[in-house]
């Protein structure tokens, strides 16, 4: 019932940029002042975080464009095994589809083979018919054997 609020995500710390014009150049001159080492210590101070913040950061980039280079290569070695594994599967999807074509296409032979011997051994059967007639009207044994 009651909301919780959500904090934003911080930003992340960047070092101040250079100063485009410095007023207080020093020299390198005797007669400097003691409070002037101070100012040149906080100067390089800066300076040393700023280089080693800009070194961080072109290591991250360096990391995330291997990163990304990395997850395209895997993404391509995907891609390639699902690709020879989709050819795999449709050469055997066309295998079984060939088989079952020639199947039917055998069947269909063998019916046309059976209705063509259908035709003939009818014709043999009224060659036969005639044959037993003319046998009938011999002598009939009573019993045959080997049969």
């Amino acid at each position: 019932e009651k909301t919780v609020p959500i904090p934003e995500k911080l930003n992340e710390w960047a070092p101040r940029p250079p100063p485009e014009f410095v007023r207080d150049v020093m020299g390198s001159s005797a007669g400097a002042g003691s409070g002037e080492f101070h100012v040149y210590r906080h100067l390089r101070r800066r300076e040393y975080q700023r280089q080693d913040f800009m070194d961080a950061m072109a290591e991250k980039q360096k990391l995330d464009e291997e990163f990304q280079k990395k997850l395209e290569r895997n993404k391509m070695i995907a891609e390639e095994q699902t690709a020879k594994r989709r050819r795999k599967r449709q050469k055997l999807k066309e295998k079984k589809l060939q088989a079952k074509k020639n199947k039917l296409e055998q069947k269909k032979q063998e019916k046309e083979s059976d209705q063509s011997q259908e035709q003939a051994s009818s014709e043999d059967d009224e060659d036969s018919k005639e044959e037993e007639e003319k046998e009938d009207d011999a002598e009939e044994p009573s019993f045959v054997m080997g049969r």
